[in-house]
């Protein structure tokens, strides 16, 4: 398992009874996590005492029930990242802090190459591959369908202190964008995918993840330049292993280029256990 370990601004508390105890920054949240299955003691008094509460309703979404002083928009850092946090209404704060190993794995082949490196990160949410990716000194071209998302991906590429560097934020859909890179003869050095289990597109598409991802990534791997350096896929989807990535990216491009495919859980320490809470999975194809 991949651990991203070295937050400063974040921390998992604990997680029981089917809910995580977090701090991002200086404010303490509790949120739903399906993963959390067990039901420890929740011990720590922070369980008590949270700034804020998502609570599920039974009619489905949920919302927040703040329990004491808690600003509107707050930030966090990871090295020299920052992100601004949000409570949104879909339980989520605009960030997984479990991504930060993929950050710095991507930085770190960005700042291996021996040539300028161009990214394209789609299903891109609030950036955080493309600020990680700007600040390694990557071009970058960022898609995703929702305006807001990459309103506030842009807001966390300022507050980084990015937002002179080379990149497009673009608003539309994934898919149908591949396809007109793809005729347009324009590619990429890098490409990180983060699709969704389940949506719809803005006619009425129907994207269901296992359904979609091979003829995807297979699309993706054309945009892929005659030098590339890593193709990453992302997956919350419990359907869709590590292994079973793995062997996508194999068959779409390392049967082709070469190269070496990796995939692994990511997960994210528990201070109170010593454990590892699992959060999704990726699968990596890299050249060498």
């Amino acid at each position: 398992m991949l651990i991203s370990d070295k937050w400063k601004d974040y921390e998992l508390i604990d997680c029981s009874g089917g809910e995580r105890l977090e701090r991002w920054g200086n404010v303490i949240l509790i949120r739903p996590d399906p993963q959390v299955i067990w039901k420890t003691p929740r011990d720590d008094p922070r369980w008590k005492t949270a700034h804020a509460v998502y609570t599920r309703s039974s009619t489905g979404g949920g919302s927040w029930q703040v329990r004491g002083s808690i600003a509107d928009v707050w930030r966090v850092r990871y090295g020299g990242l920052a992100f601004n946090i949000k409570t949104t209404g879909f339980k989520h704060t605009g960030l997984f802090p479990e991504q930060a190993v993929n950050w710095d794995r991507t930085a770190a082949l960005i700042k291996k190459s021996k040539h300028p490196v161009r990214v394209l990160n789609l299903f891109a949410y609030t950036g955080g591959a493309t600020i990680a990716a700007l600040k390694a000194g990557a071009e970058v071209v960022h898609v995703d369908a929702a305006k807001g998302m990459v309103a506030w991906a842009r807001e966390n590429a300022e507050a980084s202190g990015l937002k002179d560097r080379p990149v497009r934020w673009l608003v539309d859909d994934c898919m149908k964008f591949v396809e007109r890179e793809l005729r347009r003869g324009n590619r990429y050095d890098i490409i990180i995918m983060d699709p969704p289990s389940y949506g719809r597109g803005p006619g009425g598409e129907v994207w269901k993840l296992e359904d979609e991802i091979y003829s995807f990534a297979e699309s993706c791997a054309g945009l892929l330049s005659d030098d590339p350096v890593m193709s990453l896929i992302n997956s919350y989807t419990t359907g869709l292993s590590p292994s079973v990535m793995s062997y996508i990216l194999g068959a779409v491009i390392a049967e082709k280029r070469g190269g070496v495919v990796e995939s692994d859980e990511l997960g994210l320490p528990v201070t109170s256990s010593g454990m590892v809470l699992p959060c999704g999975a990726s699968a990596v194809w890299r050249k060498d």
